[in-house]
């Protein structure tokens, strides 16, 4: 598969190149970004890595041309990272790159699937549907972290390696974000946590992305988003129906329309196979309709502050 990665020369992007090239799966990879001599210095490093991989997947660099006849473009360009509490400070600044990027794709021939990484990703992947720059589909939203920290938080409640924890975050990629207890499982037993478990849980997960960003060091979540984006696209092509958290718009799943939020989905080689309907309690279903609330009012002020410039 063609995947072609904007913003290839920062953290993130090279992050994913890089884990790509040590899957199991063959890419050819294409880094595009505004600054040539980091996108070379990161090409040339990579170039090097493909003889550490699996498959016989390669790497180069390349122009914003390369996404129009991509499989998938990865879209993790952003605005540089500042002293914040909340990735909604970004949702202007950001939709302006992200609208250079995906509106010439929509006036384009392209058929491909995008995977955005950009913050805050449920807002400006609504706005970017409701342009009808990329179709439904094919238009998804990277939240893996949020069920990881979900995750990570659990296991350091339970005592417990990460790796045994399977847990769920949906909603809003941010403060509208929907843990599902119910769903919690250790070594594939369900698990019930108390509630000071659950306080501290609650407090690692809703308190990490504060925490990082405070410490002013000019970088996001580079390895965790790498390695997910990477392992997400190569189930798209595997098609291995594994099961992913997503921000997508949904159809009428969960009862929401037309807002993109995450939710369970199963990625295949043409974007989104399917959204996986789950049984929810009463309070995660309130979160859900709460956070589809808390997009759907981001969006519609990104399209009022965008349209009085």
């Amino acid at each position: 598969m063609k995947v072609v990665i904007i913003g290839g020369a920062g953290g993130i992007g090279s992050s994913v190149a890089f884990n790509l090239l040590l899957g199991t799966a063959t890419h050819d990879i294409v880094l595009v970004d505004t600054r040539p001599a980091m996108l070379t210095s990161h090409t040339m490093d990579l170039e090097n890595a493909v003889a550490l991989g699996t498959a016989p997947s390669t790497v180069r660099g390349g122009t914003p041309d390369d996404a129009l006849d991509a499989d998938i473009v990865v879209l993790s360009a952003a605005v540089p990272l500042r002293l914040n509490t909340s990735r909604s400070v970004f949702l202007t600044d950001n939709a302006r790159i992200v609208g250079e990027i995906l509106a010439p794709l929509g006036k384009s021939r392209f058929t491909g699937t995008v995977l955005v990484l950009t913050n805050p990703v449920d807002p400006l992947l609504t706005w970017v549907y409701r342009n009808e720059w990329v179709a439904r589909e094919r238009l998804v939203g990277y939240t893996l972290n949020d069920s990881l920290r979900l995750r990570t938080g659990i296991a350091q409640a339970l005592r417990v390696h990460p790796l045994t924890v399977d847990a769920w975050m949906l909603g809003e990629h941010g403060e509208g974000q929907v843990p599902l207890y119910s769903r919690v499982t250790v070594d594939g037993e369900p698990a019930t946590l108390d509630d000071e478990q659950r306080a501290a849980v609650t407090t690692y997960v809703n308190t990490w992305y504060q925490r990082h960003v405070a410490l002013d060091s000019g970088r996001t979540s580079t390895w965790t988003t790498g390695r997910g984006a990477a392992r997400m696209i190569d189930a798209m092509a595997t098609e291995s129906g594994t099961v992913f958290p997503a921000s997508v718009v949904p159809d009428g799943e969960y009862g929401i329309s037309e807002v993109s939020i995450g939710l369970p989905v199963v990625l295949g080689r043409t974007g989104i196979d399917h959204i996986v309907e789950w049984e929810l309690t009463a309070d995660e279903k309130r979160g859900m309709t709460d956070a589809a609330a808390r997009v759907d009012s981001a969006c519609a002020q990104l399209v009022s502050s965008t349209a009085s410039r």
